[in-house]
């Protein structure tokens, strides 16, 4: 149950349907055999960016001093930012008022902040916080990261289908699933800090 939940918060953190639009924005201007290998090559630096907090975010967290509650709270709040910015109209994600770059992207914007962006991040230090959330978070970030590599891959086709109004209901319908998320974990984290205190 928990890995289901770890999955499931990581995709909406990451938000490969929101993405379609920019990430096919982003790579209009390079040549149209170079960009599924320019897509492949970010997923792969995003993910690794990914695992790189999976097994050091937890460490730098308690060499901080960062409580567990104080993690919950802070994800939360990042979170619900994050959601806003899917719900409201004419506010984009972090690195999608970017301008389209002359040469090919490289790691900036596709890899980071659009894949593995700070909500993703911190859904990771928090996740990774828990008793035996190192594992749970691995296989999470696999997981998620494999839904958002189909999806992104697939974004031509997906786009088609759902056209630019289709995206973005799905990503408005994102924004309130993580909204409600984000609510439950500072509930959580504001439980866990009056309980100690």
């Amino acid at each position: 149950m928990e890995l289901i939940s770890a999955v499931g918060l990581l995709v909406l953190t990451t938000d490969p349907l929101g993405n379609i639009p920019t990430f096919i924005s982003i790579l209009q201007p390079v040549p149209e055999r170079r960009r599924s290998p320019i897509l492949i090559r970010e997923l792969f630096f995003a993910v690794g960016i990914m695992l790189v907090f999976v097994f050091a975010g937890r460490s730098v967290t308690g060499l901080l001093g960062i409580e567990q509650a104080a993690i919950s709270i802070a994800g939360a709040l990042v979170l619900f930012l994050v959601a806003l910015e899917m719900i409201l109209p004419g506010r984009g994600r972090p690195g999608a008022g970017a301008e389209q770059p002359e040469t090919e992207p490289f790691i900036v914007p596709l890899a980071t902040p659009l894949i593995a962006g700070p909500s993703t991040l911190a859904t990771i230090i928090l996740i990774t916080s828990k008793p035996g959330g190192t594992a749970t978070a691995f296989w999470a970030v696999l997981i998620a990261w494999g839904i958002t590599f189909l999806t992104l891959i697939s974004a031509p086709l997906i786009m088609r289908v759902l056209k630019q109004r289709g995206a973005r209901a799905v990503e408005r319908l994102m924004g309130m699933m993580l909204v409600m998320l984000s609510v439950q974990m500072f509930l959580n984290g504001l439980g866990e800090y009056l309980r100690h205190r």
